[in-house]
């Protein structure tokens, strides 16, 4: 991919295993490439299938690309690296992926029936005819484009991220609960926000949504929720190392044994963490105004609406302005750095109950 003369980029894919022989399933880290945690994640994952390909124990397909945004990872300004939005276009690199559902179920309309497993082939190729005719235009495009290529007709479909401080957490659609239970699980995830639409269109979605919005659209017909995306967040930006890494691998690497990709024995699944909540029960506590960004409450708390959560120190009157939260659950993100905006997201609380401001577009761009 390229946009100017003279200049190329390139994504590397390792695979294990071979196409169509048992599930399928596709990991990848980086889209946003200021997100560096699960670029060590895959090292320590891909030791482990070099393992079990050597002694084969490869059942499945399984595919990971260890840096997915090579446009991200060059990008720096004033002497720091700026890897979630795109320069050229200024758009989030997790944004605005392709939504095939609808042409899909277009073209298929009078096709799909009461059997799954045609309805799921017959999807599955209809979405990959849909991406080998899209011409991207920009290396962004291209690059979304790629990543869609190679991940669409997968059983498993997980893009690996972090926030700012942060414990881990996952996002998924609605339809996948309790069915991934298993993989928050094995990852101890301490929050798990779902939505049927989160607004964005980010890369799980455009994955994994083809599939209940389909069996939405046609009710009568046997479609199954065939892939289980998420974005899995692995903890903060500054939570980079082997120790983190290592163990986050093994619970991937036990995930895929679980599900039937590697032959191996995964062991008891540990006990799960927490439940799911509503992703527009999620309180994202944004700052009204500039100033000095105090917390009172660290990631991982849990609180209750109306606790205090932060306070914004105005440096030239000495005045204090409270955040508190509008959720009672765990505050499972917040801002990375002190100096607060108007409008910044300063934390991230998952509440069970949906919150009637949380409408519309439901995540942070």
């Amino acid at each position: 991919m390229s946009s100017s003369p003279g200049t190329a980029r390139q994504i590397t894919v390792h695979r294990y295993g071979s196409p169509g022989r048992g599930p399928k399933a596709y990991l990848q880290t980086g889209l946003h490439a200021d997100e560096l945690p699960g670029l060590v994640v895959m090292q320590h994952l891909l030791a482990l299938l070099d393992q079990a390909a050597a002694a084969g124990r490869i059942t499945g397909d399984i595919i990971l690309v260890p840096y997915a945004n090579p446009i991200g990872l060059s990008q720096y300004l004033f002497g720091k690296h700026a890897g979630r939005y795109e320069f050229d276009s200024l758009g989030n690199f997790n944004r605005l992926y392709p939504d095939l559902a609808a042409p899909i179920g277009d073209a298929l309309s009078d096709r799909l029936g009461p059997d799954a497993g045609a309805n799921v082939a017959l999807i599955r190729a209809e979405a990959n005819r849909l991406l080998a005719a899209i011409n991207p235009r920009s290396e962004v495009d291209h690059l979304r484009l790629e990543l869609m290529r190679l991940s669409v007709d997968a059983d498993y479909a997980l893009d690996l991220h972090c926030d700012d401080e942060a414990v881990m957490h996952l996002y998924l659609g609605t339809a996948l609960w309790p069915g991934a239970a298993d993989l928050a699980a094995e990852l101890q995830a301490q929050a798990v926000l779902t939505a049927e639409v989160s607004g964005g269109e980010p890369f799980d979605e455009a994955v994994g949504g083809i599939w209940w919005q389909l069996a939405k659209r046609f009710p009568k017909a046997a479609i199954p929720a065939a892939c289980l995306s998420a974005t899995v967040e692995l903890r903060g930006d500054r939570d980079v190392s082997d120790d983190l890494a290592s163990a986050d691998a093994a619970a991937l690497f036990r995930f895929l044994g679980r599900r039937g990709l590697i032959d191996a024995d995964p062991g008891p699944l540990p006990k799960a963490l927490c439940a799911a909540t509503p992703l527009d029960g999620t309180d994202i506590i944004e700052c009204p105004h500039g100033g000095v960004l105090l917390f009172k409450q660290a990631a991982g708390a849990t609180v209750a609406a109306g606790d205090l959560v932060a306070e914004i120190l105005n440096p030239a009157t000495g005045a204090r302005t409270p955040l508190v939260s509008r959720a009672s659950g765990i505050l499972f993100a917040r801002a990375g750095h002190a100096l607060a905006r108007p409008g910044l997201p300063a934390a991230k609380v998952a509440g069970p109950v949906p919150l009637p401001h949380r409408t519309g577009r439901l995540l942070t761009q």
